[in-house]
């Protein structure tokens, strides 16, 4: 499967946190940044993604659990091609997404942009 039909699955086949965020930024309901959802960047796929401001944000759910020495060289990798990287629990993203939009907005405007 190529990276743009891969891209579109999982676009199709988003999480209720995905959803929730999803609906929280597109059209640049966030500060006025642009994301886009499900992007490849070299062998991953970033769940949201800023380019103007080179944030990623990655939701983690229970896929994760078990998982974090994978996510943490996944952040690595996705951090030396210039991006800041922030993950937030799907339960969070549920439970209280003014805080998450809150935490993103903040990375967003900070001064290492």
């Amino acid at each position: 499967m190529d990276k743009t039909a891969n891209a579109r699955r999982l676009r199709q086949s988003q999480t209720l946190a995905e959803k929730t965020l999803w609906t929280l930024v597109r059209n640049r309901r966030l500060g006025g940044f642009k994301f886009l959802r499900q992007v490849a960047i070299d062998r991953y796929f970033a769940d949201f993604v800023c380019e103007a401001a080179k944030v990623i944000v990655e939701l983690d759910g229970a896929a994760h659990e078990g998982r974090e020495d994978y996510d943490e060289r996944r952040t690595q990798a996705l951090e030396l091609f210039g991006y800041v990287v922030v993950r937030f629990p799907n339960e969070r993203v549920l439970n209280d997404p003014g805080g998450v939009s809150d935490d993103i907005l903040a990375v967003l405007r900070s001064d290492r942009l």
